[in-house]
């Protein structure tokens, strides 16, 4: 008779213990799945944020390229030959040099 007792005890133990298992796994999906939505959700405001800051930084770079583009089109137009020689002449008062009014100057020898 006490033999029969502590086997049954060890069943009534064992059918004890899936009951806990199952209750403790049933608690962990209970606040998993609102964790998990939390942070679901955390991550996709950082995606949309993430996604907006692209936005922004392409169209800051767009502005960039045209302003470069008219950045380098005033600077041929600046540095072009006959501007150059226009301001030379009208408000410097030079004129082009005639071959006469070109000296050379060689130099020869050792440097001290």
């Amino acid at each position: 008779m006490n033999i029969i007792l502590k086997v049954s005890w060890g069943i009534d133990m064992g059918k004890k213990l899936k009951r806990v298992f199952s209750i403790l796994i049933l608690c962990i999906a209970v606040v998993s799945i609102p964790f998990l939505l939390c942070l679901y959700a955390v991550q996709a405001k950082r995606y949309t944020d993430l996604e907006r800051d692209i936005r922004n930084l392409e169209q800051t770079q767009r502005q960039l390229i045209e302003e470069n583009k008219k950045l380098v089109s005033d600077i041929s137009l600046l540095s072009s030959a006959d501007r150059i020689e226009k301001i030379a002449v009208e408000e410097l008062g030079m004129h082009k040099a005639e071959s006469e009014d070109i000296v050379r100057v060689e130099m020869t020898g050792e440097k001290k």
